[in-house]
């Protein structure tokens, strides 16, 4: 994916110097102006915020309280995990993340979250709730607050930036459910 990108870029870059190079330049100098850095402000802001309150769950000891609201729902969907082990609390924060609408906070977690898992499973051996985890949680993500799309729309100016919550809930929701629903059916039995 990475190859195409740079590629796609390249060619984009190539053809707009042969034909538009006024253009491109103009661009360039545009496209990093004070509305580009006001909004990479404004994320990172977000983030931090976000990331401190993840990071207070975990040091408090409220991630383990979560875990175990979270428990029965985590071994239902995760087959296979120790319900007291550190895959269960590791999924449980990237739940957490997820359902803050933190995809950037939540990707590394996910990916603790996968580590712990296989080696609580088979070390070396990809599973279904590795595949679970990150193609149906991660991807699908059912978010309750949609925190960076509500900050990028008030960084644009948005009146409203939580007026999408209802539609973010019920859309995530039915997503995630196919997803969950899918990924059981065709990992059945491994």
């Amino acid at each position: 994916m990475g190859y195409l990108l740079c590629f796609l870029i390249f060619t984009a870059a190539c053809y707009s110097v042969k034909a538009h190079t006024e253009a491109l330049c103009a661009a360039a100098v545009t496209g990093c102006g004070e509305s580009a850095l006001k909004l990479v402000i404004t994320l990172a802001g977000s983030m931090a915020v976000w990331g401190g309150i993840l990071n207070l769950l975990e040091k408090s000891g409220a991630a383990k309280k979560l875990t175990k609201t979270m428990k029965p729902l985590i071994c239902k969907i995760f087959k296979g995990i120790k319900k007291d082990g550190e895959a269960a609390e590791a999924i449980s924060l990237n739940i957490t993340a997820n359902l803050l609408g933190l995809g950037n906070a939540a990707t590394p977690l996910g990916l603790d979250a996968m580590k712990k898992i296989e080696a609580e499973e088979r070390p070396g051996v990809r599973t279904s709730a590795n595949l679970t985890l990150l193609a149906v949680i991660n991807a699908c993500s059912l978010q309750l607050i949609p925190t960076t799309v509500s900050a990028i729309r008030s960084a644009l100016g948005s009146e409203n930036p939580m007026e999408i919550l209802p539609c973010v809930i019920i859309v995530s929701a039915i997503s995630v459910t196919v997803a969950v629903l899918t990924a059981k059916a065709l990992t059945h039995g491994r």
